[in-house]
Formats: structure tokens, C-alpha cells, sequence
């Protein structure tokens, strides 16, 4: 009798959650396919609209080499290869936030964090401020950003590898060096040069073109797909350092490998785009409250999915308007907002 009600008892508690499993499942491939369908459409949004309004037949034309010229200059040399930059510069920033997020089990970590963002601008402030090199710029900031973050990562290093709060302070104390050194050459520089540095350091993808995408978006994709190999190892870390080693996975080696890719990523999107924040911090928030998960294998591709999908419409919303905003201060002002929402949503 007792065996019975035991087996009988237990039944129903197996099923509830093999269903509650397979509702999970269902819910979050659903979820997946409506942000793949979103992201095609937005494509398709950002292709019709802007100074001049395209219907889809002429976007089509224009895509096959048919129709009026001007809507095939329009098409292939202003709007698909911006589009493009911003589903590359996006997606790298949305994945280098959810890799330095759950490495660092810091929920306000971005991929400027490590000081890319000091690194980056300083360069470019410099060669602005002294008119050299100008045509190096995406090559420079990229150096930069990469130069700054190996420095931050040795002012990091301890006897047993690499200490997280030593990597967060050094960070924060780089960038505000190089943040005070590059706001006294725009200080000392004439109008003009100020002008064009903070075009540049706010951000924006006016003018970016097939050669940007061929020199940074190839190894941008490479490294995305090597981040999402690294969502096991960024699950582990996640859970605390103690942990990690018990399962044997090797923190220096990991947070450098980790970290490294996080660095790629974002520097590459400066190389393109400039400075634009809030992306890296707001989308893998958005992505842990839609899924409801922590579970990194699924955070990084849909974090790269939806940083594409936040960078084209605030680029489209930048550029629809009489005069074109840099597309970095429009994610500042729809990222503020929402983010207050999500901390307001749920605690992190």
C-alpha cells in the first residue's frame, strides 16, 4: 500500500514537469523565431525609409540592378552597406556586453568597461587634434582600443591569474586618465577639429560604406561565433570563482580568452562606428528578460540578434528625421529610458 501511494504520488510530479519543460521550449523557440522575423523586417524597414521613400517594388528593382539608377546608388552605396554596418556593429556589441557581463557577474559591465572606449577616443582625438593620419583612423582606434585593454588586463594580473575587482578598477582608473588627456586636446584644439572628434566619439554610421564592412565585419563574425563556443566557460565563471576551479576550469586562461574576444568585438565596432553606448549594457538585460534565463549558450547569439535589431532602428530613427542625428546619441536616449524600466521590471 505504501509503495503504491508513493509510485501513484510521484507520477503526476514527473509529468508537471516534463510538461513545464516542454512549455519552456516551445516559449523560447517562439521567442527566437519572432526575433528573427523582426530583424528581417526591420532590414526591409530601413531599406523603404529615409530622405528619400522607397516601396518595396523599387527596393527590389534596385536590389536586381532594375529600375531608375539613382535607386540602385541609393540602395548600394548609401543604405545596404550602413544597414549592414549596423547589424555588425551591433551584434559585436550586444556579445561583447553579455561576455564581460558573465564574466565579471557584474550586471552594469559594457564593453568599455575595460577601457576600450579611453583607449579608442584618445587615439583618435590625437590624430584629429594633430591632422595626421587621418585616413588611419578606423585602423588607429582599433589599435587603441586593443593597446588600452592588454594594459588594463597587466594592472590586473595577480599571483593566481587575473582578479576581476583588480580588472574593474583598473579599467575605471585607465579610462579616466586617457577620458582627462583627450578632453584637454579637444580643449586646446580649434573649432573645426573639435567638430569632427565629436562626431566621431559620440558615434555614428553616416558614411560607412563597403570599405569599413570589408576591413572589420569578417573577423567581427568570427570572433561571434568563437563567443558563443565560450558560453560554457562564461556559464561556469558565473557562478563564482570557487566553483570554477572545482570543476577545473583555469581562470586566467579563461577571463583571457573571455575578455580578448570582448575587446575584438567592441574594437571592431569602434573601427566602424565610433563610440555608441548602451547597446552592450542594455540588450543582454533585455535578452535575460525575455527568456528568463542565464543560461549564456543562449544569451550570446541572441544578444548578437538583438543588438543588430536595437543599433537599425536607432539608426533609422536617426536618419528619418529633418536634420541627422549620430546614431550614439539616439541609443543614449532610448537606452536610458528602457533600462530604468527593466531595473524597475526585475532586480539584477
Amino acid at each position: 500500500m505504501t509503495v503504491d501511494i508513493e509510485i501513484n504520488s510521484v507520477k503526476p510530479l514527473v509529468s508537471t514537469s516534463g510538461l513545464l519543460k516542454n512549455s519552456n521550449n516551445k516559449l523560447t523557440q517562439l521567442i527566437i523565431v519572432i526575433i528573427c522575423i523582426a530583424l528581417l523586417i526591420t532590414f526591409f524597414i530601413s531599406l523603404s525609409l529615409g530622405s528619400v521613400s522607397l516601396t518595396f517594388t523599387e527596393i527590389y528593382q534596385a536590389l536586381s540592378h532594375e529600375g531608375a539608377q539613382i535607386n540602385q546608388v541609393i540602395i548600394w552605396d548609401l543604405r545596404l552597406p550602413r544597414i549592414l554596418a549596423a547589424f555588425v556593429v551591433g551584434g559585436a556589441l550586444g556579445t561583447s556586453g553579455a561576455l564581460l557581463q558573465g564574466m565579471l557577474r557584474n550586471a552594469l559591465a559594457t564593453p568599455f568597461l575595460l577601457g576600450i572606449s579611453a583607449g579608442a577616443g584618445l587615439v583618435v582625438v590625437v590624430l584629429i587634434t594633430l591632422n595626421v593620419f587621418l585616413y588611419m583612423i578606423p585602423l588607429a582606434s582599433w589599435l587603441g582600443a586593443v593597446l588600452t585593454t592588454a594594459l588594463v588586463y597587466s594592472l590586473a594580473r595577480t599571483g593566481n591569474g587575473i582578479g576581476v575587482e583588480r580588472l574593474i578598477l583598473g579599467g575605471v582608473a585607465v579610462s579616466s586618465l586617457f577620458g582627462a588627456i583627450q578632453t584637454t586636446l579637444l580643449l586646446l584644439s580649434d573649432d573645426g577639429r573639435i567638430q569632427r572628434a565629436l562626431n566621431w566619439i559620440v558615434g555614428s554610421l553616416n558614411g560607412r560604406g563597403w570599405v569599413e564592412l570589408r576591413l572589420a565585419s569578417p573577423y567581427i563574425i568570427v570572433a561571434i561565433a568563437f563567443a558563443c563556443l565560450l558560453a560554457r566557460f562564461v556559464n561556469v565563471l558565473n557562478l563564482g570563482d570557487d566553483l570554477a576551479v572545482g570543476l577545473g576550469i583555469p581562470l586566467g586562461r579563461s577571463r583571457l580568452l573571455i575578455g580578448g574576444t570582448a575587446t575584438l568585438l567592441a574594437a571592431g565596432a569602434v573601427s566602424i562606428a565610433g563610440l555608441i553606448g548602451f547597446v552592450g549594457l542594455l540588450v543582454p538585460h533585455t535578452m535575460r528578460f525575455l527568456f528568463k534565463s542565464n543560461d549564456y549558450r543562449l544569451l550570446i547569439p541572441m544578444s548578437a540578434l538583438g543588438g543588430a535589431m536595437v543599433l537599425s532602428w536607432a539608426d533609422l530613427l536617426s536618419r528619418i528625421g529633418a536634420v541627422e542625428l549620430p546614431v550614439g546619441a539616439v541609443t543614449a536616449l532610448i537606452g536610458s529610458p528602457l533600462f530604468v524600466w527593466l531595473l524597475y521590471k526585475r532586480s539584477f
